[in-house]
């Protein structure tokens, strides 16, 4: 913590800006730490609260607009993207979906403290049709509570953070080895559990040219489409049963019996 302290200070808000800015940009870097000890810095006096905040803000304003955009561009394509840079996509767009089709755009004011949600919410955002002006007052407005949010709480709670940072020193390199061992561990067995699923999964499923051929040759199959409630509605699938996934239990007696089943899904 001593070292991370010495390195912000000597660099400065560069330091903040561009690892906030890979943050929301999808890369595995955690903010949070760094936003702590800025908190601590600031009630010491060797930062102060304004230049703070804007380069947070700048940060995730650059990050947040570009993912916007290709929302609005390349909608489902960015969010194939991000699944595949996800240990749990599935249950993470769902998640995300659901809470855009609850909250519509004030979403953008809480995503940030929802982990696994940051990076979806923009380009979630654009693929849902939001306005840049809606976008942006949101995600300002977003973007500086979740800053300040956790620069008080370093700076309320800096004698602690001092006190973590002397057991850390005094632990080295065994602390870190522990660390990275346990985080290696939880990836793998992530990694471990989306690998079998989709083992599973593989002998379920059909290329959309199969399914074509099905459909041309006549063959009785039902087509559920079980989007989020995001979908555009200009992008239906012709003749297929609109069921959402989140409702798939509710609305069972809605899927026939009597034919072959085809759920479809981004």
């Amino acid at each position: 913590m001593n070292e991370t302290a010495e390195f912000v200070i000597r660099h400065g808000y560069a330091v903040l800006f561009f690892w906030v800015l890979a943050e929301q940009g999808a890369l595995p870097v955690p903010s949070i730490p760094l936003l702590l000890v800025c908190g601590a810095l600031i009630k010491s006096g060797h930062l102060t609260s304004a230049p703070f905040l804007f380069s947070g803000l700048a940060a995730c304003l650059i990050a947040d607009s570009a993912w916007f955009q290709l929302g609005r561009s390349r909608g489902s394509k960015v969010l194939a993207f991000l699944c595949r840079m996800a240990l749990e996509p599935d249950s993470c767009v769902r998640q995300t979906e659901g809470g855009f089709a609850r909250y519509g755009v004030r979403f953008l004011l809480v995503s940030k403290f929802i982990p696994g949600m940051n990076a979806l919410a923009a380009p979630l955002a654009g693929s849902a049709g939001v306005g840049w002006v809606s976008f942006l007052i949101h995600d300002l407005l977003g973007a500086a509570v979740w800053i300040s949010s956790w620069g008080i709480v370093g700076y309320i709670f800096s004698r602690q953070l001092d006190e973590v940072g002397d057991v850390v020193g005094r632990a080295g390199f065994r602390l870190m080895l522990l660390i990275v061992a346990l985080t290696g561990g939880w990836i793998a067995w992530k990694y471990f559990q989306r690998r079998r699923f989709f083992r599973k999964l593989a002998i379920a499923r059909i290329p959309v040219e199969e399914l074509q051929r099905m459909l041309d040759a006549g063959e009785e199959v039902i087509i559920i489409d079980v989007r989020g409630a995001l979908a555009k509605p200009r992008d239906p699938i012709p003749g297929a049963l609109r069921i959402p996934l989140g409702e798939i239990e509710a609305r069972h007696e809605e899927v026939p019996r009597d034919r072959d089943v085809v759920l479809f899904c981004t």
